[in-house]
């Protein structure tokens, strides 16, 4: 198993307790499993965190 599936698995498990407390339940479902499959993947080393923030702020990067 590796950490895609399990920040999958950990947002699944925070999308639940969201279902328990609240309208807006499928939507913040997806932002928690949304977020775990991130974190997952950066775990795995598949993802640069750093290099998606940098995009984001409009910085450039030599790679």
């Amino acid at each position: 198993m590796n950490y895609t599936l399990v920040g999958m698995g950990v947002g699944a498990f925070l999308a639940f307790m969201a279902f328990a407390f609240g309208f807006w339940a499928f939507l913040i479902a997806l932002i928690f499993i949304a977020i775990g499959a991130i974190l997952g993947r950066a775990m795995d080393g598949k993802l640069d965190l750093r290099g998606v923030i940098d995009a984001l702020t409009g910085r450039r990067s030599s790679s």
